[in-house]
């Protein structure tokens, strides 16, 4: 079967543990599995409560105040669930992205586009890493970035390292001969 297209997903939240933390940030570019944009869409996330920590600004950049008047998590899952829509979650980390996702999405229905759409989860950076048996380079996503000669304009943006993630995709499914569905299986986060 041929390859889908994939759905490179990107958050950024206010600390590291899924239980205390929350979605801050979500960015998403849907391409096709030669790097062609099909979709992008990103949103920020007003905190449930207003005096709600928003963790390391000086790494992300967002503010409280930025998050006044954005949409509440609940919309924002809901757009995220809207254009999955059959795509194949991606993302540098998945582990780290879906979970966050998952935990946020609990509460929805078993059949919400949302739950639905976090099965499978393909892994750019388990793909980087797979390349590099000795460990030898490093795989954060600014390396892995400069390695394929990809812009990474905005770090730390979800939208920013997505648009990275999505270009730096066809160079990882190239580099290991990938050209059919079933060859994406060693990649995805269980």
């Amino acid at each position: 079967m041929a390859l889908p297209r994939f759905a490179v997903v990107d958050l950024e939240t206010s600390g590291l543990n899924t239980r205390r933390h929350r979605i801050l940030q979500l960015g998403m570019v849907v391409v096709e599995a030669d790097g062609t944009v099909v979709d992008q869409w990103s949103s920020l996330v007003k905190l449930r409560w207003p005096l709600q920590r928003v963790g390391p600004t000086d790494i992300h950049g967002i503010t409280r105040s930025m998050l006044r008047g954005q949409p509440g998590l609940d919309d924002a899952l809901d757009e995220l669930g809207r254009r999955l829509d059959g795509s194949i979650f991606t993302a540098h980390n998945a582990a780290f992205d879906s979970e966050f996702l998952a935990r946020a999405a609990r509460r929805r229905p078993s059949n919400d586009p949302l739950r639905v759409g976090l099965r499978p989860r393909l892994c750019t950076l388990r793909m980087s890493r797979r390349l590099d048996p000795d460990r030898e380079l490093s795989h954060r996503l600014a390396d892995v970035c400069d390695r394929y000669g990809v812009t990474l304009d905005r770090p730390h943006d979800a939208l920013g390292d997505a648009t990275a993630t999505a270009a730096v995709l066809p160079h990882l499914l190239a580099a290991h001969g990938i050209t059919s569905i079933e060859q994406l299986e060693p990649f995805y986060v269980r």
